[in-house]
């Protein structure tokens, strides 16, 4: 079952690189939140992707959101990943893939976990979903575009 626009997201609760557990719910209200489903730390894709949300970091919350990456990696491997890279965002362990079914999110070639990005508003609304597995670029870009529209 794949989340749409337009639909309230489904709420979460894992644990992140810093050892705490975060919830969707806890941003609901107050900011718009771009959480992005990306395969595995380290890997070239992976790392080009969350470094351009890092590069864009300030742009985001500048623009009222939060960007939170989300893959099955440990809380370890993301502490690792985020310190290597100087992530200065959330980094949240899904190791069931719970949340990842939870969204929907697709497989590429049936075996490679999905990118999806998904821009949700401050009342929990999915406002944007985009999946490309290889436009990393793509999914800063067209999150900062309907970031500026839910904001004009």
């Amino acid at each position: 079952m794949a989340v749409n626009i337009g639909e309230l997201a489904p709420d979460f609760t894992l644990p992140s690189q810093k050892g705490s557990q975060i919830s969707l719910s806890e941003y609901r209200g107050k900011k718009n939140v771009v959480i992005y489903f990306y395969p595995k730390d380290d890997t070239p894709g992976c790392t080009a992707e969350s470094c351009g949300f890092r590069d864009q970091y300030h742009v985001f919350q500048g623009a009222g959101a939060e960007v939170i990456g989300i893959s099955a990696d440990s809380p370890e491997s993301h502490q690792r990943f985020a310190s290597r890279y100087q992530l200065p965002f959330t980094l949240l362990s899904d190791t069931g893939n719970r949340v990842r079914k939870l969204f929907g999110v697709p497989s590429t070639l049936g075996i490679l976990p999905g990118r999806v990005t998904y821009v949700i508003d401050k009342n929990g609304v999915i406002r944007h979903i985009f999946n490309s597995q290889l436009d990393f670029q793509g999914h800063i870009n067209q999150s900062l575009q309907i970031l500026q529209t839910l904001n004009a």
